[in-house]
């Protein structure tokens, strides 16, 4: 077997180099400094509309803040689209509030208007209170409806938190994502459209609004000689060196999100002529998806050769790019998983040196979750049992594309 082709790697355009070792030689190497300032500033003219970026460690940290800019605090509740990324809810829980999942519409797969008023009704009239924040995530890079959404929030005078960590640059109606809501989150994992090796940032609605995070993000000081804290806060300042290596980066981006357009639209050539193989892809003109993965889903129907043999070894590491530490699965099998023919397809691209994924599963069926309120409709538990991520990073080139369409075929019974 040649290289292993990985579902979505950061690519370094060379450009960074000069701004880390300037961080070096002007010894600003802690979370503040001329890199932090100036990626700020190429993401506030990135983004427009005449908002502030805030530079932190990570997307869950601006997640996190945003949430306690909106007031969000013990016995509240929240808003969150289920199918998702566990940072998108877990930071609700730090705060000692409860996470409330609304599914998706089949179209964009992102956050039903419908379930999302029909859950505003439900928690008035049972809390006597109103949600305190909705957060709509752009997943795999395609934004949500975004203009309903923002209907019913302000409707019901209740913030948004955009979750477009996986959507850096997508947009709709021409508008970029993380700008329509009170604020927007970002993400520059290592796994991201650009990377800051790790690292997010929160879009703020005005300068008040920035000071306010940047506050939170450095600890919550008082203006006092020594150190006096009458809020509690936390240490998610992006680093002068991550900030250079996004800036680096910012030179990049718009080549990055282009290619991943251009993996999508090959990969919606190649796999025209296949049967029960189906890519997402916009589904109006007013959306414009980053394609920061490609995704399909795979008809029930159609059998991958070895399906009968899906599920027969626990998994004892981490599967589809997933890093740091995971227990060892006690069993084969849960209570929802992707069909045999996924993880069949999905063994059958492992073996073949290609790394995928199943999508997201839908946080209301996570067991942490177990005791949250959820509004469903079937589309997200649908949409994770059959469907699966393919490489789509910037270093997937055209041949590899045909190699993973190739290897697909090959797999189909």
């Amino acid at each position: 077997m040649g290289k292993r082709i990985y579902l979505c790697l950061a690519h370094m355009s060379g450009a960074e180099q000069g701004f880390i070792q300037e961080a070096f030689d002007t010894n600003w190497v802690v979370p503040l400094g001329p890199n932090v300032n100036g990626f700020e500033d190429d993401l506030k003219r990135f983004v427009g509309q005449d908002r502030e970026v805030v530079a932190l460690s990570s997307g869950t940290a601006a997640v996190h803040l945003a949430l306690i800019a909106c007031g969000v605090g013990p016995g509240d509740e929240v808003l969150v689209q289920s199918f998702t990324f566990c940072a998108s809810s877990h930071p609700v829980t730090y705060l000692g509030a409860v996470p409330v999942f609304v599914d998706s519409e089949r179209d964009s797969w992102n956050m039903d208007p419908d379930l999302l008023e029909e859950a505003i009704k439900n928690r008035i009239a049972r809390t006597g209170r109103k949600p305190k924040a909705i957060i709509p995530v752009a997943l795999y890079g395609m934004p949500y409806q975004t203009d309903r959404i923002m209907e019913i929030a302000d409707r019901y005078d209740i913030p948004v938190i955009e979750d477009a960590a996986e959507g850096f640059g997508s947009k709709y109606d021409g508008r970029v994502l993380g700008t329509f809501g009170r604020y927007g989150v970002l993400s520059f994992n290592g796994n991201k459209m650009i990377t800051t090796s790790g690292g997010g940032a929160l879009i703020c609605p005005d300068t008040a609004a920035k000071n306010e995070i940047m506050f939170y993000a450095t600890q919550a000081r008082e203006s006092y000689p020594y150190y006096q804290h009458e809020r509690i806060g936390y240490n998610y300042r992006m680093s002068n060196i991550c900030a250079g290596i996004g800036r680096g980066q910012m030179t990049v981006a718009d080549e990055h999100i282009a290619h991943h357009r251009h993996v999508c639209a090959l990969y919606r050539e190649l796999l025209e002529d296949v049967d029960g193989i189906t890519l997402h892809e916009n589904p109006s003109e007013r959306y414009d998806s980053n394609y920061w993965l490609s995704t399909v889903v795979l008809d029930p129907a159609l059998h991958v050769k070895g399906e009968e043999d899906a599920y027969g070894t626990a998994v004892q590491g981490a599967v589809g790019g997933a890093a740091g530490v995971t227990h060892a699965a006690g069993t084969t099998h849960t209570d929802c998983e992707p069909n045999r023919n996924v993880e069949a397809m999905r063994t059958a691209l492992d073996s073949a040196g290609i790394e995928s994924r199943p999508l997201w599963k839908p946080m209301h069926l996570q067991p942490v979750y177990k005791g949250s309120p959820s509004f469903t409709n079937g589309v997200s538990e649908s949409l994770f049992r059959t469907g699966l991520c393919l490489p789509s990073g910037p270093y997937v080139s055209d041949e590899d594309v045909r190699y993973i369409v190739d290897s697909i075929k090959a797999a189909l019974l």
